[in-house]
C-alpha cells in the first residue's frame, strides 16, 4: 500500500516539474523570422503561431528548455535564438572584441614605451 501511495506521489512530482517550464519565456527568446524585430510572444504571423504550437508539444512531450532551443536552432539556425549558446562557431564572435582591445592595448603600450627611451 506504502510503495503505491510513494509510486503516485512520485509520478504527480514528476509531471509537475516537466510543466514547470515556462513557455512564455521560450517564446521570447525565439526570434519570429517573418517579423522584423519581433518576438515569437509579440508576432502574430502564422510561422509564430506554427512556433508557439511546436513549443507547446514539445514541453508535453517532456523536453527540457534547452532541448527545445537546440531543436529549433537545428531546424532555423542560430539566428532564431535572441540569446543563441556558446559553441565553438561563436565562440570567435564572441571573443574577437576582447582579442582586439587588448592587442591594441599592448601595441599602443610598447609604442609609448619605445617613444619614451627614444627621447
Amino acid at each position: 500500500m506504502m510503495t503505491l501511495i510513494f509510486t503516485i506521489f512520485f509520478l504527480s512530482i514528476t509531471s509537475v516539474c516537466a510543466q514547470s517550464i515556462d513557455q512564455n519565456k521560450i517564446n521570447k527568446n525565439l526570434r519570429c523570422i517573418v517579423c522584423q524585430g519581433q518576438s515569437v510572444a509579440d508576432s502574430n504571423s502564422e510561422f509564430a503561431q506554427t512556433i508557439k504550437l511546436v513549443v507547446s508539444d514539445l514541453i508535453d512531450k517532456g523536453k527540457s528548455e534547452d532541448e527545445i532551443y537546440s531543436f529549433l536552432a537545428d531546424k532555423y539556425g542560430d539566428w532564431i535564438l535572441y540569446k543563441p549558446q556558446i559553441n565553438q562557431q561563436n565562440l570567435i564572435l564572441w571573443s574577437l572584441p576582447y582579442i582586439i582591445l587588448i592587442a591594441g592595448g599592448l601595441i599602443i603600450f610598447l609604442l609609448i614605451r619605445k617613444r619614451g627611451k627614444n627621447v
